[in-house]
């Protein structure tokens, strides 16, 4: 097949359809934008996962003399340096499970309180002593939460036994709810670009049945006839796939040069993640488009 005729007739299909060939240039950018967009978010779930849960702790909290009256754990009143020294002899023995276990006093909960919130009211009328002295358990593997919890609430001055990952199980649950719902448009949008392919295919394909009547008749093969119509297609997909990989740098510069100056608790994914979804997208754009152009143009290989 001589590439120059190939040519010529993605020429023609694209400049007799060009507004619907800039319709699909467009919904293809967009569905393969959000495509992208998805799994880039998930790969950052997972960074943000892996980097967060390497850092969080489960913090075993004593009780004091002001919990007594309100707390049935800490009836017994403040908890002894006795109970406080039991627990950290049962933390040594837990050498398969637990990596460290730092002890922060009231002094030092009082002092991180204060950073935290340092226009809180109650700083004028609360003291280091309303704060409980807390051993600080980093664990081997952070899923093994249950187990620091069956083996130390309920015991004698032990108030609570928190684990910090449960605070940012909502985080993570929020960020896959979006990956979800930019998924369920993604499919949407990729279905839209679909038809918009196939009725593109179907307007060339019935405007220029003339020439593939008579390319049928001379005895063109179906490869023939059908080469620059799914070449056609292809190309729009490429182009609508040049603009999703352009998003997806625009928002990657977006984030690096914005957004991780002022959220500065979040390790964001690198712009080797982004290259590495490019290419995918490249190939699923022009793919989805060769297959629909094929099928549709099954019809008008019959003369």
């Amino acid at each position: 097949m001589r590439a120059q005729f190939v040519l010529s007739e993605i020429g023609v299909g694209l400049r007799r359809n060009l507004t619907m060939t800039i319709a699909v240039i467009v919904s293809v950018a967009l569905s393969l934008a959000l495509a992208g967009g998805s799994l880039l978010v998930r790969d950052q779930v997972n960074s943000m996962k892996g980097y967060w849960y390497d850092k969080v702790e489960v913090s075993i909290s004593f009780c004091t003399k002001f919990d007594a009256p309100a707390s049935a754990q800490c009836a017994s009143g403040a908890a002894t340096q006795q109970q406080i020294q039991d627990v950290k002899v049962t933390l040594d023995k837990m050498t398969t499970l637990v990596q460290k276990a730092t002890l922060e006093t009231s002094q030092e909960a009082y002092k991180h309180w204060k950073e935290s919130n340092p226009d809180n009211p109650l700083l004028a009328a609360v003291g280091p002593e309303a704060m409980p002295q807390s051993w600080r358990v980093k664990l081997n593997d952070p899923t093994k939460y249950d187990v620091i919890q069956s083996a130390f609430a309920g015991k004698p001055g032990v108030k609570s036994v928190d684990d910090q990952r449960r605070i940012l199980e909502n985080l993570f649950g929020l960020l896959n709810g979006l990956q979800t719902a930019a998924f369920v448009i993604m499919v949407l949008m990729l279905f839209v670009a679909l038809l918009l392919i196939v009725n593109t295919v179907r307007v060339s394909a019935f405007s220029r049945r003339r020439e593939t009547g008579i390319m049928r008749l001379v005895g063109a093969s179906n490869f023939y006839v059908q080469m620059p119509f799914i070449a056609e297609a292809a190309v729009s997909a490429l182009l609508g796939a040049v603009m999703a990989s352009g998003l997806l740098l625009l928002g990657h510069f977006f984030v690096q040069h914005w957004l991780a100056k002022r959220v500065l608790f979040i390790q964001f994914i690198g712009l080797s993640s982004v290259l590495t979804v490019i290419p995918l997208l490249v190939v699923v754009g022009m793919a989805m488009a060769g297959v629909a152009a094929f099928f549709t143009l099954r019809k008008y290989l019959k003369v």
